[in-house]
C-alpha cells in the first residue's frame, strides 16, 4: 500500500461523496462505471467484484438505494486506494476508509457532506488537529477516528444524535468536552485526555488566603506523616489478620461461605480426573474457603457461590473432554442447584503466587461475551479452575456434530455468534497490547440456550506447558503461521484465529490439520482466487439466497483477518466495527451495551 496525503484522498472520494443537484436525475450506469474506473486502478485482484454484473449494488462494499438508481454507500476498508479520480456517486451518506494508509489533515472540503451519516477514518495515518467543523455534519450519527495521529484538544462536538464516536489511540491532549462525557471510556484510552469519562483533571495551585503557597518544609511534614499512618494502619491489619489465621487454629467462616472439615467420600467420577485426584491430596486436610497459603477454594467476581472446596470434590462428575489445558467436568453439587465446570490444569510452569497473580487477572475480565472465572483452587499437586456450565456445548460441536443440528445454525445466529466472539475478544485486548487469548478455536466458543457465544479459555495460553489431546489438534489448525511458541501469542495471532473461526462458521469445514494438511484459509482463497461464489458457504447456507452477498461479506473479513503478514492484519476492534456494522444492515441487529 501506499504512503497517501489526505488532499490525494479527497481527489479520489469527494467527488464520489458530494451530492448531486437536486436536478440532476440518479444514474447507476454511471455509478458503475467510475466504480469500475477505481476498481481498475487499485487491481482487480484488492476488490473481488463480478464484473458481468450489470448493476454494482451487489458488490463487495458497495450499497445502492431500494430502487436501485444509486450508490448510497462506499465501504472499503484495507484496501490499497491509489489511481484516478472517481466519478461522482448519487445520494451517498456513509463513507469507510478504515485500515488503510492514508495521512495528512482533514480539509474544509470534507464538512460540505452534509449527508453523510457514518464516516470511518480509523486505523490510517492522519494527523493534526481535530476540526470543529464536523458540527456541520448534523446527519453524522457515527464517527470513527481511532488509531491515527491526530493531536490537539478534542473539539466540543454538539450533536445529540452521534451515538457511536471513538478517538482512541491518538496524540489528543486536554480535557474532554461535556457534550462528549456521556461516551464510554474506552472511546478516549491511549490519548492525554482528562475529564468525564476518564479520571479528572488536575486542580491547579492556587495561592493561599495570604498570597504565600505552603512552604517546602510544611509539604514534607505532611509527606512524612502520611507514610508513618500508612504503615501503622498496615501493622495493625497484619496483626489482626495473624489472630484469624494463627497457625494450629481453626479455619474461620469467611466471606459468608461456611468453613467445614473434610469429609472422605468416595467421588463418583465417569473416567476419574481432577476432582478425585484433588480429593486424595487434600484428605485429613484443612479447607478454607477464601485463599491464602490454606488450599482453599477461592471465588472470583460479584456472585455469591453456596458451595466449599469439600462439596466440589464429593460432587457428581462427568467428564466434558480433554482440552490443550486439561480435562473439563460437568460438576453437580449434592444440593442439585448448582452446576459447574471444572478444569484440572496439567503441568502449570507457574509459582504460586505468579498463578495466583494470573487468576486474579482472569477473574477481572467481565464482559457478556467472556466465560466468567468464577473460583480456582491451587497447590502444590492440584490446580482447578470453576467455570459456568453451558449445557448447549461448544460451536464445534454444533458444526461438525450431529448435522442434523446445523439447521438451527442459520445465517442470522451464525453472524451473531462471530459477532459475540469478536466483542468479547476485542475486550480482551482493550486491556493492553501484551492481553491476548491466545487460544481461539470453534471449542472454545460455548452457547447459551439461546445461542449467544461466550469464549472461554482466555489468557492460559502462558500457563501451562500445552499436552495431548484426543484425536487430532484443534489447535493448529487456527494457529499463525508467525506463531512458534503456543504459549507466546500475540493480539494478531488472535486475529488469525478469529479468521480462521470466521471461515469455519461460514463453511461449515473444520481447520483441524490432518494427514492431508488440510488448510482452510487457504482452500477459501483457492476457490475465490477470481470471483466470489457461493461453493465456498456451507450448504445449510445456501437457502438465505437473498442475503448471499452479505454472506460473502462476513467470508471477506474472515480472508482479510488470515492474511499471513501480521501488520497488514486489522485489529479486533475493527473487526468488530466491521461485523457490528454487517449484522445492522443484515437483520436490523442492536447491539447490546
Amino acid at each position: 500500500m501506499g504512503w497517501l496525503n489526505f488532499h490525494h484522498l479527497l481527489l479520489l472520494t469527494a467527488a464520489a461523496l458530494l451530492l448531486r443537484l437536486p436536478s440532476a436525475a440518479p444514474d447507476i450506469s454511471s455509478d458503475r462505471s467510475a466504480l469500475l474506473s477505481f476498481r481498475s486502478a487499485i487491481g482487480g485482484r484488492v476488490l473481488l467484484w463480478n464484473v458481468s454484473s450489470p448493476t454494482p449494488c451487489s458488490w463487495f462494499g458497495v450499497t445502492c438505494s431500494p430502487e436501485g438508481s444509486a450508490v448510497v454507500e462506499l465501504r472499503l476498508p484495507g484496501k490499497s486506494i491509489s489511481g484516478r479520480q472517481l466519478s461522482s456517486l448519487t445520494s451517498p451518506h456513509t463513507l469507510s476508509l478504515q485500515n488503510n494508509f492514508f495521512s495528512g489533515g482533514i480539509p474544509d472540503s470534507l464538512f460540505s457532506l452534509t449527508a453523510l451519516v457514518s464516516l470511518d477514518l480509523s486505523a490510517n495515518n492522519f494527523s493534526g488537529p481535530i476540526s470543529p467543523s464536523f458540527n456541520h455534519l448534523t446527519r453524522l450519527r457515527t464517527l470513527y477516528l481511532q488509531d491515527n495521529h491526530f493531536s490537539g484538544p478534542v473539539p466540543d462536538l454538539n450533536q445529540p444524535g452521534l451515538s457511536q464516536f471513538d478517538v482512541s489511540n491518538n496524540n489528543l491532549t486536554g480535557q474532554i468536552p461535556k457534550g462528549l462525557a456521556g461516551k464510554p471510556k474506552n472511546s478516549f484510552a491511549g490519548n492525554s485526555l482528562c475529564g468525564v469519562p476518564l479520571d479528572s483533571c488536575p486542580v491547579e495551585e492556587t495561592p493561599a488566603a495570604d498570597g504565600r503557597k505552603i512552604s517546602g518544609g510544611a509539604i514534607a511534614g505532611i509527606v512524612i506523616c502520611s507514610v508513618l499512618g500508612f504503615f501503622l494502619i498496615l501493622m495493625l491489619i497484619i496483626y489482626c489478620l495473624c489472630g484469624v489465621f494463627g497457625e494450629g487454629e481453626e479455619a474461620q467462616e469467611i466471606t459468608g461461605l461456611p468453613c467445614t472439615t473434610h469429609r472422605e467420600k468416595t467421588v463418583e467420577t465417569s473416567g476419574g480426573g481432577g476432582i478425585a485426584a484433588a480429593e486424595e491430596k487434600q484428605k485429613g486436610g484443612e479447607e478454607v474457603t477464601g485463599g491464602g497459603k490454606s488450599n482453599g477454594l477461592v471465588f472470583l467476581g460479584k456472585k455469591k457461590w453456596e458451595f466449599t472446596l469439600g462439596d466440589l470434590l464429593r460432587a457428581s462428575a462427568e467428564v466434558l473432554g480433554k482440552g490443550t489445558f486439561g480435562t473439563a467436568y460437568k460438576a453437580e453439587l449434592e444440593s442439585g442447584l448448582v452446576v459447574v465446570v471444572v478444569k484440572g490444569l496439567r503441568d502449570v510452569s507457574m509459582a504460586e503466587m505468579e498463578f495466583r497473580a494470573k487468576m486474579d487477572e482472569i477473574g477481572r475480565m467481565d464482559h457478556r461475551n467472556l466465560v466468567p472465572l468464577r473460583a480456582y483452587y491451587y497447590n502444590r499437586h492440584e490446580k482447578l479452575l470453576v467455570y459456568d456450565y453451558f449445557p448447549i456445548g461448544s460451536l464445534y460441536a454444533l458444526l461438525h456434530g450431529n448435522k442434523g443440528d446445523t439447521r438451527t445454525l442459520n445465517w442470522e445466529t451464525r453472524a451473531s455468534i462471530a459477532l459475540g466472539a469478536t466483542q468479547g475478544i476485542s475486550y480482551l485486548h482493550l486491556h493492553g497490547p501484551s492481553i491476548s487469548h491466545g487460544n481461539i478455536t470453534s471449542s472454545n466458543i460455548l452457547l447459551t440456550k439461546t445461542y449467544e457465544p461466550r469464549v472461554s479459555d482466555f489468557l492460559l495460553a502462558g500457563l501451562a506447558r500445552p499436552g495431548p489431546t484426543s484425536g487430532p489438534s484443534r489447535v493448529e489448525g487456527y494457529r499463525a503461521p508467525e506463531v512458534t511458541d503456543p504459549r507466546r501469542v500475540s493480539q494478531k495471532a488472535d486475529v488469525y484465529s478469529f479468521g480462521v473461526l470466521v471461515l469455519e462458521i461460514m463453511t461449515g469445514k473444520s481447520p483441524v490439520v490432518g494427514e492431508d494438511g488440510f488448510d482452510l484459509p487457504l482452500w477459501v482463497r483457492s476457490v475465490v482466487k477470481d470471483a466470489w461464489t457461493s461453493e465456498v458457504l456451507d450448504a445449510e447456507l445456501l437457502r438465505y439466497q437473498n442475503v448471499v452477498e452479505d454472506m460473502v461479506w462476513l467470508l471477506q473479513i474472515g480472508v482479510d483477518c488470515t492474511g499471513s503478514h501480521p501488520d497488514k492484519r486489522p485489529s479486533m476492534a475493527e473487526v468488530a466495527t466491521k461485523i457490528e456494522e454487517l449484522c445492522r444492515w443484515s437483520f436490523d441487529y442492536t447491539s447490546e451495551e
